[in-house]
């Protein structure tokens, strides 16, 4: 009897119960390494015990060339692009590689990014820079040295620039999952992103059940509504993107207004007002709902990355920022 492909069902119940005896095995795996060496070193190392797990398990079946748990138990098997060979060992180990290392560091990096620019800006804004203390031989302080030595190359402005480019690629690869899985339910192949890229499908070894056209139509409907309703979610965030661009354009034209000469008594005094993140002369005086006085451009600008003030952190809505005309 000829095999046929995996449909949805068959491969969504494989792929939880692989993630159910997953979630065992670290499990296990962090209360072995909690007793053996505490709970302060396995803070440090949960996410390495994690990767490690899953590397243990798909090691030990899918690079073995055996069958994980999950495909056991809906009876399918994993096929290489011709559809009648079993993948070679350098495609299950690539294939290995890309379902739980290559997540592993790109949520490392992206985690890294993170947290040097927002203590860069941090240190330039005047806050108390929150100090790391990891091992020095973990994976996580590696890459953090080698970020703040690729960010020590930038300018400034690259900086700053960086800041809503990571915010951008956070999002896209959650809208890219959502694609993906969407793009699964309609056609029924690649369930992971792995897969797709390695080009690992599956044959069922159990015949061809009466209601497969049912199911096929049910995930098709199912795909296109993920699909409207992810179209949807984009317009709606980029309407408030368009209402935030505006939104700036009116502060840049507040803040080109012409600004109050100053008084004698100001100028002279040696107590002058300053803005404590341009640290200049404060221009343009805009006043926080906390009540902390910045200049109308240093404020607006920190609002778009941060809507918090920079001295007491109090978080606070753009829009409620007062400019304070002839102060």
């Amino acid at each position: 009897m000829p095999l046929v492909g995996a449909n949805q069902p068959q491969v969504i119940r494989s792929s939880q119960k692989d993630e159910y005896y997953q979630q065992c095995l670290r499990n296990n795996a962090n209360e072995a390494f909690q007793t053996l060496a505490g709970s302060k070193r396995w803070l440090h190392w949960r996410k390495e015990i994690q990767l490690l797990s899953d590397l243990a398990y798909y090691g030990l079946t899918t690079f073995s060339g055996y069958q994980t748990l999950g495909e056991e138990y809906v009876s399918i098997i994993q096929v290489d692009p011709t559809l009648r060979r079993v993948p070679s060992r350098v495609r299950r180990g690539a294939l290995v590689l890309l379902h739980s290392l290559f997540p592993y560091l790109l949520d490392k990096l992206l985690v890294c990014l993170e947290n040097e620019l927002e203590a860069g800006e941090e240190s330039q804004g005047g806050g108390i820079q929150r100090a790391t203390v990891a091992s020095p031989w973990s994976p996580g302080a590696w890459m953090r040295g080698w970020v703040r030595r690729v960010l020590g190359l930038l300018t400034e402005p690259q900086r700053r620039a960086c800041v809503p480019a990571v915010l951008a690629l956070q999002q896209g690869l959650s809208i890219l999952h959502r694609v993906h899985v969407a793009l699964f339910y309609i056609s029924g192949a690649f369930y992971h992103l792995g897969k797709r890229t390695a080009g690992v499908s599956y044959l069922r070894v159990r015949g061809v059940t009466g209601d497969e056209g049912d199911i096929q139509s049910s995930y098709r409907l199912l795909g296109v509504i993920s699909l409207m309703q992810l179209a949807l979610t984009l317009a709606l965030q980029f309407n408030n993107l368009r209402q935030r661009q505006r939104a700036r354009q009116e502060w840049r034209q507040h803040r080109n207004l012409p600004s109050r000469s100053q008084s004698v008594d100001e100028t002279d005094s040696p107590r002058a007002s300053r803005c404590i993140l341009c640290l200049e002369e404060r221009r343009h005086s805009t006043s926080t709902p906390c009540g902390h006085l910045f200049c109308w451009e240093c404020i607006t600008e920190w609002c778009n990355t941060k809507t918090e003030c920079p001295l007491c952190r109090e978080k606070f809505q753009p829009p409620r920022l007062v400019y304070l005309r002839n102060y």
